[in-house]
């Protein structure tokens, strides 16, 4: 299908009023936010000193199809015409200009389905910035996770600078004419330089340290993939160094919701693009299915081109009529195929339940309107400086779920350091509140018991559910913030005084015991309870980082735990969750006929 668009004397607005009226293709409520907003800006950004120039936006368009040939697929040794979604972006990424002329954009967001061709864009981009934008000297760069991951749009764009340039003879490329070196052979090409001008543009890992970079141009592919979020602040930093034309570039599938770095900078490029956060410098377009096309995502194809949308161009829509095919035979890929293509952010690749059903339960618990009901708490004690977790579960009163929340401890000593090895943003959890970092090397247990102190003196708590680890050091921090407390041995032994404390089994044992607090039946409890919808579990990133992280290990005879050497990560919060919710649910009749036996046991 041609580019319907190329032909207006603006075809970058030409696309946003398109997308707008949805007389040619299907938009989602995120690219029509994008559009309105290039809109909204034409009509007024000049009072805020941006300025929207069609010519500027005409010249990167034509320079695609004039200089580079497409190097893969079914339309290999065409012109490179961009597509329509292309238009929209390119157009906008060159078009728009500041009071300085310089490029009004320094960073840009590319969020689509898988295929939809932000590789072969960024890289031919990279070429254009090298040497075709008057920049001397211009610093380009392809990062990713690693080295393989920078040097797919490296590849490409060394690849488009070795074809044939359209509507010249046989063999005439830049790099045989000398516009450009290519440094390596083959698919070993490792820097691409532009003589004239005396740039270059080569690909970088993010782990590859890069001394005070003053980059012109930073493409970064596959951003879902980052686990580091400060390899983006350091290119970023160094583009705002740049006191010419600059730009960060990154693209990505929809990032899953265990993938924080990449999570953490869609939402702000959502927030930017819907007009929640201001930001004149950051071009946004997230291309997902909207909220509520996701239960019906696999039966409804009017709605596939939200999230993918070169359908019908350069990918056909029985490349994704297969993949949906697949994924309703085998039921473990579907969490994935959502998140991958259609742009549904809850699926994570081997989240321990259905995510879906588990993102449907998250929402704010506030503990202050739960005072009537009885209250169970539950405590993971850490070792040293890892992560010390307390939940709260709430029993339900007639229709009401359960509700559930949870407190995290770490320590302050170190905190960067494991943020790093842990792939997790400790750090912004300390700094929005949703986890504690005391001072020291190791986790002061005073703060975990004067939290436990508080809940006792504002909440109808009955009892205190533990890992039988590290308990005595607890119990001396409760006598020292003057919590009385007493360790319950069982129905023919004495009662004491204070906040009864009862030990949980952590293994896969099943417990006969009185109370028969053990890790399966929790984890039964709190499984059948969000698969049934009938829980509310507090939404803190902790948690849900908690639940991406779990592994499950089973027995012969279906008895599960969590196996913390196997998770991905710390799981302390849902180890707490669900010996929470089977303390509160322990006097709960089971049903007939457990989940487990009508959808088998899922293996991590």
């Amino acid at each position: 299908m041609a580019n319907r668009f190329l032909a207006e004397p603006d075809p970058t607005t030409a696309w946003a009023k398109a997308a707008l009226e949805g007389k040619l293709f299907t938009a989602g409520e995120l690219v029509k936010h994008a559009a309105e907003r290039h809109l909204r800006d034409i009509r007024d950004g000049e009072r805020r000193g941006i300025y929207w120039r069609p010519e500027e936006a005409a010249h990167a368009l034509e320079f695609l199809p004039s200089v580079f040939q497409v190097t893969d697929g079914p339309s290999a040794g065409r012109p490179f015409y961009p597509l329509e979604w292309h238009t929209f972006v390119v157009g906008s990424l060159f078009g728009w200009r500041n009071d300085a002329n310089r490029w009004r954009f320094r960073t840009g967001w590319l969020e689509t389905g898988k295929g939809q061709a932000k590789s072969p864009l960024m890289g031919a981009i990279g070429v254009y910035i090298m040497g075709w934008c008057d920049i001397a000297r211009a610093q380009c760069y392809a990062i990713g996770e690693d080295k393989k991951t920078a040097n797919v749009l490296f590849r490409d764009a060394a690849a488009m600078c070795r074809a044939t340039i359209p509507d010249h003879d046989e063999g005439e490329s830049l790099e045989a004419l000398g516009e450009v070196v290519i440094r390596g052979e083959l698919e070993n090409a490792w820097k691409i330089e532009h003589p004239d001008s005396g740039s270059f543009f080569m690909p970088i890992a993010s782990g590859e340290s890069k001394s005070g970079p003053r980059p012109n141009f930073v493409a970064g592919d596959e951003i879902h993939e980052l686990t580091d979020e400060n390899v983006l602040q350091t290119w970023k930093r160094g583009i705002d160094k740049v006191a010419g034309n600059a730009l960060m570039l990154l693209g990505t599938n929809t990032p899953a919701t265990s993938q924080h770095v990449g999570t953490a900078w869609s939402e702000m490029y959502q927030a930017i693009a819907k007009g929640e956060a201001r930001d004149d410098s950051a071009f946004a377009f997230v291309a997902r299915v909207d909220k509520a096309d996701r239960e019906t995502v696999f039966e409804n194809e009017k709605c596939w081109q939200k999230s993918l949308p070169a359908l019908g161009e350069t990918f056909p829509i029985t490349n994704i009529r297969e993949t949906v095919a697949s994924a309703l035979l085998r039921p473990s890929t579907k969490s994935s195929v959502k998140r991958l293509y259609f742009g549904i952010d809850t699926a994570s690749a081997d989240f321990w339940i259905d995510e879906e059903k588990w993102s449907a339960v998250q929402g704010p618990v506030d503990e202050k309107v739960m005072r009537n009901r009885f209250c169970r708490l539950a405590l993971d004690l850490s070792q040293k400086n890892d992560l010390t977790a307390l939940s709260a579960a709430w029993e339900p009163i007639g229709d009401e779920p359960i509700a559930v929340k949870s407190w995290y401890w770490t320590t302050k000593d170190g905190l960067r350091e494991r943020a790093d090895n842990d792939k997790a943003p400790y750090i912004d959890w300390v700094e929005d509140g949703y986890l504690v970092a005391t001072p020291g090397s190791t986790i002061d247990y005073t703060f975990v018991a004067m939290q436990v102190a508080k809940l006792m003196a504002e909440q109808n708590v009955q009892e205190l559910v533990v890992d039988p680890a590290f308990i005595s050091g607890f119990m001396d921090a409760c006598a020292e913030v003057g919590l009385e407390v007493w360790l319950y041995g069982g129905p023919d032994k004495p009662i004491g005084r204070g906040l009864k404390i009862v030990a949980h089994a952590q293994g896969k044992r099943v417990m006969f015991e009185d109370r028969q607090l053990c890790m399966p039946h929790s984890i039964t409890r709190t499984e059948d309870a969000i698969l049934d919808q009938r829980i509310l579990i507090d939404n803190s990133p902790v948690t849900y980082s908690c639940a991406a992280n779990a592994a499950i290990d089973v027995d012969g005879q279906g008895n599960r735990a969590f196996d913390k050497k196997r998770s991905r990560g710390r799981i302390d919060g849902m180890v707490t969750t669900a010996m929470a919710v089977g303390a509160a649910t322990a006097s709960v009749k089971p049903k007939k006929k457990s989940v487990y036996e009508s959808r088998g046991v899922r293996r991590v």
